[in-house]
C-alpha cells in the first residue's frame, strides 16, 4: 500500500489584473499516491504538471482562486487528462475574465471534503484575496493548502479588484489560526511556513493593514 504524498511543482509566467501585469512563479501542489492524485491550482504549464504526475489517474484540479496565474493552465490540463475543474462559485467573475468559453466542472463549498488516496482535503472558504478563496486542510498530512490567503509573514495582497483586507483578515483567524499550530501551510507562492509561526502576528498585520 503506497501512502498519500505532497509533490511541489513551481511554474514560472505572468499575473494578469487591473491593467498590470507581473512575472511570476506559482506552487503547483499535486496530492495523492503512486496510482492517484489531485492537483492544487494549475498554472502556467499544463504540460509540465502532466509529465509530473507520472502517469498517475488526476482525480480533480482544484483552483484556491481564479487569479490568471494560478487557473490558466486548468483547461489545457483538464483536456489533457479528463479531470474535472473545481472553483468556488464567488469567483467565477474572475474565472471569466481568463476562461470567457470554457465554465469549471464543479464547485467547491465550505466543509465539503475531497478525497484522493485516501486522504480527505477539507475546503475552507476563506475570502478576502478573492471573493471565492478557499483553502485546502488535510488533517492525515497535518498540512493545509492557502492558496494566497497565507503566507509565511502574512496574508495575502488585498490591493486589487474583488480583494478586501479585513475580510482576509476574517478568514485567516477564523478559519486558519484556528487549525493545529504545528500544520504546515503550503502557498501558491514562495515557501512553506506554519500556522504557529503566523498566527502571533496577526496583530500586526491588522495595524498594518490600516
Amino acid at each position: 500500500m503506497t501512502t498519500t504524498r505532497v509533490d511541489r511543482l513551481v511554474t514560472a509566467g505572468t499575473f494578469s489584473l487591473d491593467g498590470g501585469t507581473w512575472d511570476v512563479e506559482n506552487n503547483v501542489w499535486i496530492v495523492g499516491d503512486d496510482t492517484e492524485a489531485i492537483v492544487i491550482d494549475a498554472a502556467h504549464d499544463a504540460a509540465a504538471i502532466e509529465a509530473a504526475l507520472a502517469g498517475r489517474t488526476l482525480r480533480a484540479i482544484v483552483c484556491t482562486h481564479a487569479h490568471n496565474d494560478h487557473i490558466d493552465a486548468a483547461p489545457a490540463l483538464a483536456a489533457a487528462t479528463g479531470a474535472p475543474i473545481l472553483l468556488h462559485p464567488d469567483d467565477l467573475p474572475l474565472w471569466k475574465q481568463t476562461h470567457p468559453d470554457r465554465a469549471p466542472d464543479g464547485e467547491l463549498t465550505h466543509g465539503h471534503t475531497l478525497t484522493v488516496a485516501g486522504t480527505d482535503l477539507t475546503v475552507l472558504h476563506t475570502p478576502g484575496h478573492a471573493p471565492g478563496a478557499v483553502c485546502l486542510h488535510a488533517p492525515a498530512l497535518n498540512t493545509v493548502f492557502t492558496g494566497d490567503t497565507l503566507f509565511r509573514g502574512g496574508p495575502g495582497a488585498t490591493g486589487r479588484s474583488f480583494s478586501h483586507f479585513p475580510t482576509i483578515i476574517d478568514s485567516i483567524r477564523d478559519r486558519l489560526l484556528t487549525l493545529p499550530p504545528e500544520t504546515v501551510v503550503r502557498t501558491g507562492h514562495g515557501d512553506p511556513t506554519t500556522i504557529g509561526d503566523e498566527a502571533p502576528h496577526l496583530a500586526e498585520w491588522i495595524d498594518r493593514g490600516h
